[in-house]
């Protein structure tokens, strides 16, 4: 555990971020597990750990150590687990600063493994990074599908849902509630990078998939981290879609809903978040009283499944931290046990030719498992193949300070979100030849 002032420090910095406060210092670097003397592998990990974004680097700190604590009670018991050192440092949400940590780790520190990262455009110079070094890279948060399709490489494994899942299960969502909710036109508000613009991509992919008949009457693309959405509401208003869709998230999602509450947009539209928009922090923003019309999912939720390693997990998770994990705790979570799964099949000294296949055949069962359900590996795209969750804000005092939670819930199954076959193919010829398809923003 840390010491105690550090816990207090910690908790306080979530609680701020939970409130909307704004965090600008750097973070000083975490040190988790065994010390590099005694590690069979060192993991690097980078995370906003301050700033709109912090929460989710603090809660993906907690979700490494609740890992790092389950192995440890394997280990009591006999079972042949690696000992993981894990290194955690702040990247300020800024490509340059998130290259010099990791290049720092691999240098200096001489990790076998990456992970991270919250956001795309961050992570898609990590995995570059990681393959252009040779270093393995688990992302755990962060969800532009171009990472796992067109950016496919040995060395990147995705272990949370990708906009691709995301997006399919919300246009499923949109096509089963049409005959009851009617709607026609739909609009965009999307952050303007790599992950706002593939997630719109995937969406209206999916869409077309599915033969459903959509106008659609706009597209907006703030900046990431925008503080003022009055000029895109007021677009939204004069363009009159029956739904926006919107892959806002994090603080950037909650500022729109509190602007957009009080400028009256939610009588006039419904907005849909397929990815981010059921995340903890949101809901506890949404008070007792949500905008009419939310249509919200996550990539992990504390209230779904309801299997015995979920609850144990969030229970778990609050009661080492004292508060309730938002998504990006599952995330890392995973992304260290898989690492130790791996590590545990092929040996800790197994050459990374080896290691990457292990990945690539991984099955591991996930907190946000349904019963009956393990997660696993695409060997083709390396992304893990989840189910996902949605539905709409209903009362629920259970998880304080929230008093909404995700209910009305629509489960779609794992395999059906997979992208097709041609849509990979496809995706992949379009950049063929181009000498990168990243684009890295420096929010």
């Amino acid at each position: 555990m840390l010491p105690l002032s550090r816990t207090v420090i910690a908790t306080a910095l979530a609680t701020a971020c939970l409130a909307g406060a704004p965090l600008r210092a750097q973070a000083e670097r975490v040190v988790l597990g065994a010390s590099a003397a005694s590690a069979d592998a060192m993991v690097g990990c980078v995370y906003p750990m301050t700033g709109r974004a912090a929460i989710y680097g603090l809660d993906s700190v907690e979700g490494i150590r609740l890992a790092l604590a389950d192995l440890d009670q394997e280990a009591a018991v006999g079972l042949p687990v690696p000992r993981l050192g894990v290194l955690v440092d702040d990247a300020l949400s800024k490509a340059s600063y998130a290259l010099r940590i990791a290049e720092g780790y691999i240098n200096d520190d001489h990790v076998r493994f990456l992970c991270g990262e919250v956001s795309s455009g961050v992570a898609s110079a990590l995995s570059d990074l990681a393959r252009r070094r040779q270093i393995i890279m688990v992302g755990t948060d962060h969800a532009s599908s171009r990472m796992t399709i067109e950016g496919k490489h040995p060395y990147y494994f995705r272990v949370s849902n990708d906009s691709w899942i995301s997006n399919a299960a919300g246009a499923r969502y949109l096509r089963d509630i049409r005959a009851e909710q009617p709607w026609q036109k739909i609009a965009f508000l999307n952050p303007d990078y790599d992950y706002g613009h593939v997630s719109r991509d995937d969406f209206l992919a999916a869409l077309d998939g599915l033969g459903e008949s959509y106008e659609v009457v706009g597209e907006f693309w703030p900046k990431l981290y925008e503080p003022d959405y009055s000029a895109y509401i007021e677009a939204l208003k004069e363009a009159k879609p029956d739904i926006v869709i919107t892959a806002l998230w994090g603080g950037d999602f909650i500022e729109f809903i509190k602007q957009a509450r009080a400028a009256n947009l939610f009588p006039h539209m419904r907005v849909a978040n397929f990815d981010t928009g059921a995340n903890y922090d949101v809901l506890v923003a949404l008070g007792d009283t949500p905008p009419p019309g939310l249509i919200l999912s996550a990539r992990h939720h504390n209230t779904w499944p309801q299997s015995g390693y979920n609850r144990r997990f969030v229970e778990r998770f609050h009661a080492q931290t004292g508060r309730y994990p938002t998504y990006a705790a599952e995330g890392a979570y995973s992304g260290i046990m898989a690492i130790a799964r791996v590590l545990g099949k092929t040996g800790v000294k197994a050459p990374n030719e080896q290691v990457i296949a292990a990945f690539e055949q991984l099955q591991i069962a996930l907190p946000e498992d349904p019963d009956g359900y393990t997660s696993h590996i695409d060997p083709d795209t390396h992304q893990m193949v989840q189910a996902q969750a949605i539905g709409t804000p209903v009362p629920n005092h259970d998880f304080p300070p929230a008093k909404v939670m995700l209910g009305n819930i629509r489960v779609y199954d794992a395999e059906s979100l997979r992208p097709p076959r041609e849509l990979i193919d496809r995706r992949r010829a379009a950049v063929r030849g181009s000498p990168t398809f990243n684009d890295y923003p420096t929010p």
